[in-house]
Order: C-alpha cells, then sequence, then structure tokens
C-alpha cells in the first residue's frame, strides 16, 4: 500500500481520525484481553526497534501505526551519516518505552518504499501516525533536535489521535504475539457519521453538511462530526469559486477581508495552511469593526478544519492574539 499524507500537512482526513480514535479503545480492550488470559500483551524493549522490507511494509508499519507512532528510518550500510543517526534513535526508542516504535529500512533492498516516500538522500526519518506518512528530518540531526521532534510527535499522536503507545516489559520474551483487538461495538452515531462521509465524498456537500449537523445536535462534542462539518462547509464555499479571479481580488485588494477570506479558503483547500493562516491574519491587523471581526471568525473556523492540536493552529492562535491586542 503507498503511503498517504499525514493529515496534519492539509485538509482533515476524516476517516484517518475515526481510525485513530478506535485505535486507541481496540488497543485498550486488546490489553483487557490480555489481562484476563493472564498476560499484560506487553512487548520486549528488543521488539521497539525492527527491520521492515516491502512486504511487510503493511503489516509492520501501516497496520501498527493505528496502535504507536512508527517512526521510519531510512538508511544505507554504505552511509556514514546513517551510522551515526541510527544508534541515537535505536536508544531513544528503547528510552521513550513504547511511545514510538523504530521501523528500519534499507533503502538498497526497498528501492519502491524509498519513491514512494519521496525520499531523496539517506539518512530520512519519517513517521506514520494513524496510517498516514509525514516527513521528520533528513541528515544525521543532533540529540536535542530529534528529541524535540520525537516529543511533538508523541504529544499529537496521542492528543489527536489517541495512541498511547505500547506498553514495554523488560521481562516480556521478544517476538511475542501480540493480541487481537475485539471489535469496537457500534456508536450511537456511526451509521450517521458513514453516511455523511459517504456524501462528503460523493460530493454532495449539502448532506453532507445536514447529516453533520444532526450529529452535533445530540452530541455537541464529537469530534469527527466537527471536524466532518467544517470540512464540508469549506468545501461548499470553494465549489463554485474561480481561483483565478479570487486570486486576483485578493491581490488587487489586499485590506478587503471578503477578498482575503476567499482566497485563504482556497489557500486551505489547496493544503496550503500556513499561508491560509498568514493571509487572515494580515488582514485582521489592516482591518477594523465588522471586517475585523468576519477575517477572525474564519480564521477560527479554519482553526477547525486543522484541528486544534495542530502546532500550525497553535502558532497561529499566538499570531492572532498578538494582532488583535
Amino acid at each position: 500500500m503507498q503511503p498517504r499524507n499525514m493529515s496534519m500537512s492539509g485538509v482533515v482526513d476524516l476517516a484517518a481520525v475515526k481510525a485513530a480514535q478506535e485505535a486507541k479503545t481496540k488497543a485498550e480492550q486488546a490489553r483487557a484481553e490480555a489481562a484476563r488470559h493472564g498476560g499484560t500483551g506487553a512487548v520486549s524493549p528488543a521488539d521497539l526497534v525492527i527491520d521492515v522490507d516491502e512486504a511487510g511494509f503493511e503489516s509492520e508499519v501501516l497496520q501498527r501505526s493505528t496502535e504507536v507512532p512508527v517512526v521510519i528510518d531510512f538508511w544505507a550500510e554504505w552511509c556514514e551519516p546513517c551510522k551515526q543517526l541510527s544508534p541515537v534513535l535505536e536508544r531513544l526508542a528503547v528510552e521513550y518505552g513504547g511511545r514510538f516504535l523504530l521501523a528500519k529500512i534499507d533503502v538498497d533492498a526497498n528501492q519502491m518504499l524509498m519513491q514512494q516516500f519521496g525520499v531523496q538522500g539517506i539518512p530520512a526519518v519519517f513517521a506514520v501516525v494513524a496510517g498516514q506518512a509525514l516527513p521528520l528530518f533528513q541528515g544525521a540531526a543532533g540529540e536535542a533536535q530529534i528529541r524535540q521532534t520525537l516529543d511533538q510527535l508523541v504529544q499529537v499522536a496521542e492528543e489527536r489521535f489517541g495512541l498511547t503507545g505500547l506498553v514495554v516489559d523488560p521481562e516480556a520474551q521478544p517476538g511475542a504475539a501480540r493480541p487481537a483487538a475485539e471489535e469496537r461495538p457500534a456508536g450511537p452515531h456511526d451509521a450517521a457519521l458513514e453516511a455523511a462521509a459517504r456524501a462528503l465524498d460523493a460530493g454532495d456537500l449539502g448532506g453532507a453538511v445536514q447529516s453533520y449537523k444532526n450529529v452535533l445536535a445530540e452530541d455537541p462534542g464529537n469530534t469527527e462530526a466537527k471536524l466532518g462539518l467544517a470540512q464540508a462547509e469549506l468545501l461548499q464555499r470553494v465549489q463554485d469559486a474561480d481561483p483565478q479571479k479570487v486570486r486576483q481580488d485578493a491581490a488587487d485588494k489586499p485590506g478587503d477581508a471578503q477578498a482575503q477570506i476567499a482566497a485563504a479558503d482556497l489557500d486551505l483547500v489547496g493544503g496550503h495552511v500556513e499561508d491560509a493562516f498568514g493571509r487572515l491574519i494580515d488582514t485582521v491587523r489592516v482591518t477594523a469593526g465588522d471586517d475585523r471581526d468576519a477575517v477572525r471568525v474564519r480564521l477560527l473556523e479554519l482553526f477547525e478544519v486543522v484541528g486544534a492540536d495542530d502546532p500550525r493552529v497553535t502558532a497561529a492562535r499566538r499570531a492572532l492574539a498578538r494582532a488583535l491586542f
């Protein structure tokens, strides 16, 4: 299976969000089942670093990434910087105690995976979270930088995707079979959410919007419905727009709130998250009254599309506060 872009790099992938939420429940059920049979469902420290090839990528990386963030180290025997970086990553994988799994991929033996990830040079380090990939860094980075990157990764994985990692037991036997998770019971809104997602995929934006609103009327805190509604409303706003005209209007009228709002919507749909946020924050600085409030409200709506735990949202919230006060 070809890796996909991480949802944090563009509009939210609702299927991945739902899969991640379910993953936490399944992991907890698996551990409970193991406990009932006299086990802990734990892995040994040796299991935190694995060698992966193309044949095992789906099971060892994509499927495991619904339980724990998987950090991928692309390396080769002839690569001197790899010989500096790999031991650091292996040591940190054990030190972090199951908060992430390290998968090592030899690029000479796995050219297809290297191409699918768009690796231009090695060492290159990626992560896969809930089935989606994102680049972390390239080159032999310093340990302080690596720790900072890993800290952010595990925080986002837990807070946004509900992935709490693996239980590590030093006494566990390496390679012990992991217990299978029980099926998650159907939730009260699963059918409505599935129908809304199908409507969204089919381009029935009005139907998707109404379906998500129906769920939120009964369950105002439903994360998937909030994300779905924000995405559906965004797509609804841009579906009939003329991109060339919208961007020309924005260029000609830098202080026009509505022109900048329309352009920011297009920016976000195109995956240009920072551009969309920056455009609206700049507009807040040069507008006042109702125009300024309209820009602020749209920016908050776009935060919902990307997700409150996204680091770009956190940075943009700080920038908005400075622009307002």
